[in-house]
């Protein structure tokens, strides 16, 4: 059995957007969903949610897999920064970042809470030791994520990347409940 780990966004919880939804396909293949509320998901700190995700995830194996969103998919790198390098079953980022457009970080204080985020390193060589079954997705009018950040997953995790149109942040704010793409993605990653 897959044991797969969702993640959700900043200021989300489990019960946003298409998470359910995918809880819900997953599981009907025949899939281990785990969803969880990070906390302090208002002001989220780096340590905090990768001790959180350490707390959650039981093992790391070739059954393990991560979809993350948003925040949630740099929560999921920084955790794997700090385990024994294994082999992992993959990861499927939906809109992430390395780097914000100004709207998301447009007041002072989501630039504060952003800043460690955006500017603590992340060391891709390690990650990419735990597997090479790393996917995105990005919508075309993301905007907190410029598309350009399709060109460094690409380029940093050798990430297989796709694009959606006119799906804002991929989040509940863009009425965003079920997406194909997430699914087919879900499923190619456990192929």
């Amino acid at each position: 059995m897959k044991n797969i780990y969702i993640v959700h966004c900043w200021d989300g919880d489990k019960d946003d957007g298409w998470y359910p939804w995918l809880d819900r396909e997953l599981t009907k293949r025949g899939n281990k969903v785990h969803r969880f509320n990070m906390p302090n998901t208002n002001t989220p700190k780096i340590d905090e949610w990768v001790n959180y995700l350490d707390k959650q995830v039981d093992c790391l194996d070739s059954d393990t897999y991560f979809i993350g969103h948003s925040i949630g998919c740099q929560t999921i790198l920084r955790y794997l920064e700090t385990k024994n390098i294994c082999k992992i079953g993959g990861i499927l980022f939906v809109a992430p970042w390395l780097y914000l457009l100004d709207y998301a970080v447009s007041d002072k204080e989501s630039y504060e809470i952003a800043l460690p985020w955006l500017n603590e390193a992340i060391d891709f060589d390690k990650i990419k030791q735990f597997t090479s079954n790393i996917r995105c997705i990005f919508s075309d009018n993301d905007y907190f994520v410029s598309l350009e950040e399709k060109d460094k997953f690409e380029k940093l995790l050798n990430a297989n990347c796709i694009v959606v149109s006119g799906k804002g942040h991929i989040s509940q704010d863009d009425d965003v409940y079920e997406l194909q793409e997430i699914l087919d993605e879900s499923i190619k990653l456990m192929l």
